[in-house]
């Protein structure tokens, strides 16, 4: 126990006043001459006995009253966990925080990051002298670091800006730990400045926070709302495309949604896409009702892009206190539509009948619409036919190859470009297909055929994250895949296989199993490009013994299958141009033209110039903190206009907060005090460095005593 004035003790002693009082005050007994009268004399003893009863009574009051007056304007304190100090005791403390973008939210023409910094400063001004400050934002990768003076504090402060990727604050906090141990002086404090936003807050982030600061034995945990009790805000939810590379005589869909926190509201969405000199050109608009808990869609669908890189944008219209997810960037390539080469035996066009009509539809074909120009050849013609000009080359149910075309195939492949083999009942004699230079190219050497006659099988993914299969992704339940019976199909030699995803030989992967655990769809790496295995193939007709019903009826999900596993053999799955803030973005380049070097254009119109290199086949941009749209350009010979997108993450402009009690459960053991003024947070520092004061306690039993003293002393006197 503490006292703020020790010596005020020394008014104890005031206790003897009543003592002296008593003494000089009390009755001296008369002596009185009745002998005869003893039953008089017996009851004046017993009315003594109980005179000096209440006159003792009395004493202690008035002595107990004086006593705990004089304890009480000592000041005495209960020191609790974390009180291990004294008011003006140095303190080792760390200042947190949030940074994130919800912290640009705007209230009484205040944000919230503007609010803690006002709040940081009063507090900075409160902190004893010679303390050690350090002041921490969310900006990922900096270093905690106690600061050389208070000025320093104070300029870091008024510096803070908003971090387009915050780290997440419990995350923060176990930094701000970390760097408290190394402080030598005893009291230590952390103090977190936040608006208690549900996405700065992840539960499962929390434990190894939580460890952190229970290391540091007694610390005083601070926690200040600088938070809106009931923001109102409307946005946009992340933007999809539906490619991120399309054919020039394809369309492009943007799928967005709107949300909103608060009362309901209809808002504009309006499609911008920029032009040769960068200027937003409005495409389109619609309008939306935003209503609280939902993300009600937002869908557009353009087309007639000529080749090139193209960049836009959607702006929710109408104003609210956090403009910062309001507007949401993309950008997209378009490259003329990509030449698939069909080879099949004799008759080529009837064997390639249904892929290429699920490729390129003969009504798409008609009207310059379709995203695949497929030309179809003979497998005889295949030796002398140049690949270069393909993106990618379709075997279907091919006849044994010489070893030089297997060899050719397998080169191609490793240049960066994909083949799909389709393997049906020409695959005979096996030995041709598990020759070496066949396997180059082949996941694995064929063994059998496998008969299901009763056709009880069929494809059954069940991993569907593959770029293949993400377009069945969320409706995976309601692919009639059972409708499509297989009923022959070749087994690969392999190990033991798990399943989907399973390894097999040369480092293949099964995309897609069939129900009896078996491969049907293997994909193998080579060099720089990609093979892909079917074991049963794509072109046997219903009516001919056929080996599957794939193609038949409405075969909607082989149509949708094969266009998957087209882009994705061309890499118009592989390129991506849209990014969240803090990620690396990584560009494509072409190794085989010289440039002078490339020059980065940022949101914010600042450049950055690269180095060029003969051999640099991609660019890794780290510098992504900036929402919006980037271009990167170079001369020279080879001309180079890229670019690409940056978006804050949903959960960062995220206002929804967190309440008192998943803030504890966040904290777990670690004790904390919440504030949200200036008084509640200096009330709770003394209460955290003394301890919490006895003085209102002490003083409310001193009136209680003075009042049944007061009581006591009427009622004795008046007797």
């Amino acid at each position: 126990m503490t006292f703020l004035h020790l010596t005020l003790l020394t008014g104890i002693a005031l206790v003897t006043l009543p003592i002296v009082l008593h003494l000089i005050m009390r009755q001296r007994p008369k002596r009185l001459e009745f002998p005869a009268l003893r039953f008089i004399e017996k009851r004046h003893d017993a009315n003594r006995r109980r005179l000096r009863l209440r006159h003792l009574l009395l004493l202690l009051l008035r002595a107990g009253a004086i006593a705990l007056l004089a304890f009480a304007l000592a000041r005495p304190s209960m020191k609790l966990p974390g009180a291990i100090g004294t008011q003006e005791a140095p303190v080792a403390a760390a200042l947190v925080f949030d940074s994130s973008p919800h912290a640009s939210y705007k209230h009484e023409n205040l944000t919230r990051l503007e609010a803690a910094r006002d709040f940081g400063q009063w507090l900075l001004a409160q902190l004893p002298e010679e303390s050690e400050i350090a002041i921490i934002d969310a900006q990922p990768g900096t270093a905690a670091a106690f600061l050389p003076d208070r000025g320093a504090a104070k300029d870091r402060i008024e510096r803070l800006g908003v971090a387009a990727n915050s780290r997440p604050l419990p995350e923060t906090l176990a930094a701000a730990a970390e760097l408290l141990k190394t402080s030598d002086l005893p009291q230590k404090e952390i103090y977190v400045f936040t608006d208690l936003s549900r996405g700065s807050w992840p539960l499962d982030q929390s434990a190894v926070m939580q460890r952190q600061i229970e290391a540091l034995g007694d610390c005083g945990l601070y926690v200040i709302d600088v938070g809106v009790d009931n923001p109102t805000d409307y946005g946009l939810a992340e933007t999809r495309l539906s490619a991120e590379v399309l054919s020039s005589n394809g369309s492009l869909g943007i799928e967005s949604g709107a949300t909103c926190l608060g009362r309901p509201d209809t808002r504009g969405v309006e499609l911008f896409i920029l032009d040769d000199e960068g200027e937003p050109q409005k495409r389109s608009e619609q309008n939306v009702e935003a209503v609280p808990g939902e993300i009600r869609p937002v869908e557009f669908r353009l087309g007639g892009f000529e080749p090139g890189m193209h960049q836009g944008f959607l702006r929710l219209l109408g104003e609210d206190g956090l403009p910062a997810n309001d507007t949401r960037y993309f950008t997209f390539e378009v490259k003329p539509a990509w030449r698939l080469l069909l080879a099949a035996p004799r008759p080529a066009e009837r064997y390639a009948l249904f892929l290429h009509e699920a490729l390129a539809p003969e009504i798409y074909r008609r009207r310059g619409a379709a995203r695949f120009a497929c030309d179809v050849i003979d497998l005889d013609v295949l030796p002398a036919k140049p690949l270069t000009d393909y993106a990618a080359v379709f075997l279907l149910d091919p006849k044994p190859l010489e070893p030089a075309v297997w060899k050719k195939l397998a080169d191609y492949a490793g240049e960066g470009h994909g083949v799909a083999v389709f393997l049906g009942r020409n695959a005979m004699p096996i030995d041709s297909f598990n020759q070496p230079q066949a396997q180059e190219l082949l996941p694995g050497k064929l063994l059998r055929q496998s008969r299901r006659p009763d056709g009880d099988t069929h494809l059954a993914p069940r991993d569907y994250q593959h770029p293949i299969l993400s377009i069945f992704r969320g409706r995976e339940g309601s692919i009639p895949w059972e409708m499509f019976p297989v009923f022959r199909y070749w087994e690969l030699d392999q190990s033991a296989i798990g399943g989907a995803q399973a390894q097999i030989a040369g480092g293949a992967s099964v995309i897609i199993p069939y129900n009896d655990g078996r491969p049907s769809l293997v994909e193998r790496p080579i060099g720089r490009g990609r093979v892909l295995t079917m074991t049963t193939p794509v072109s046997d007709r219903p009516t001919e013994r056929p080996w599957n019903l794939l193609p038949a009826g409405e075969a909607w999900p082989f149509v949708m299958l094969a266009n998957q596993m087209a882009s994705y053999l061309v890499g118009g799955d592989d390129a991506r141009f849209n990014y969240i803030a803090g990620q690396t973005a990584v560009l494509q380049l072409d190794a085989d033209r010289q440039r002078c070097g490339y020059l980065l254009f940022s949101p914010d119109g600042l450049t950055t110039q690269y180095p060029a290199s003969l051999d640099r086949r991609e660019l890794a941009i780290t510098t992504t903190e900036q929402v919006g749209n980037y271009r990167l350009l170079s001369g020279g010979a080879g001309r180079l206009d890229l670019g690409f997108s940056v978006n804050y993450a949903p959960d960062q402009t995220q206002l929804e907060r967190i309440s008192e009690g998943e803030l504890a459960g966040i904290f777990g053991p670690v004790k904390f005090r919440l504030a949200r003024t200036q008084q509640q947070i200096d009330r709770d520092i003394s209460t955290g460095r003394v301890g919490r004061e006895l003085f209102p306690s002490l003083i409310f039993i001193v009136v209680l005593v003075l009042g049944f003293e007061l009581l006591v002393s009427n009622r004795f006197y008046k007797e």
